[in-house]
């Protein structure tokens, strides 16, 4: 792991959230919220996942996405801890058209006040739980979660309703039940996903202030 030199850490430990839950739960939309609110870094795991370079194309496409194998956790960990140090990281570029990590480059990615680390797997892996000074698990119901999905892959990602039904049920759902679900024990707060979107978002807000982070706030 590459980081810049420790002058250019934050002069302040950062506060890092974990925000789980299932493919359609609203994690996403409330990551970038809060991200947006604190004026903090939204910090997906979709960037993590492994590079598949050394199988066919064909292979890489047959693979389970929803497996959280196919994500380098160590990795992953290592650069949520630089981050809670205040340290920048050099993320990596996943080529999600190949299923590949784009050569020689990265992204920088500085510290911010706030990380907001989401993801399916954001609650799952031992590694990252000490480092969450906050654990969000978003609870949605399986029949809710499906029909987001299936609205944003036939809209945005033009597949077919059938296609996106094959998959929630032979890989989605399955994945959601073995390691999703059982994630939320970890969790310090569980939100309706089903709720509005600013109520879920001052929850949050909430609950960090009775932490005892609300100094850090931004104004």
């Amino acid at each position: 792991m590459e980081t810049e030199p420790h002058s250019n850490r934050l002069p302040f430990p950062p506060v890092v959230l974990g925000i789980a839950g299932c493919s359609g739960s609203g994690k996403t939309t409330l990551a970038t919220e809060l991200a947006r609110t604190l004026k903090g870094i939204h910090f997906p795991l979709d960037h993590f996942y492994r590079d598949l370079s050394h199988l066919p194309q064909a292979d890489r496409a047959s693979q389970n996405f929803d497996d959280p194998a196919l994500i380098e956790s160590s990795l992953l960990a290592a650069h949520v801890a630089a981050l809670a140090r205040g340290e920048n990281i050099e993320r990596p570029l996943y080529d999600f058209s190949t299923h590949t990590r784009i050569l020689e480059r990265t992204e920088t990615i500085r510290a911010g006040a706030f990380v907001i680390v989401e993801g399916l797997f954001a609650l799952f892996y031992p590694e990252l739980l000490p480092i969450y000074q906050l654990k969000i698990f978003v609870e949605t119901p399986d029949e809710i979660c499906f029909e987001r999905r299936l609205r944003r892959d036939v809209v945005e990602r033009g597949r077919t309703p059938e296609s996106v039904r094959h998959q929630y049920d032979v890989t989605v759902r399955p994945s959601s039940v073995a390691w999703v679900r059982p994630s939320a024990a970890n969790a310090d707060l569980s939100l309706d996903g089903t709720g509005a979107l600013d109520w879920k978002v001052e929850r949050v807000l909430a609950e960090l202030r009775q932490r005892g982070f609300s100094p850090s706030f931004p104004h």
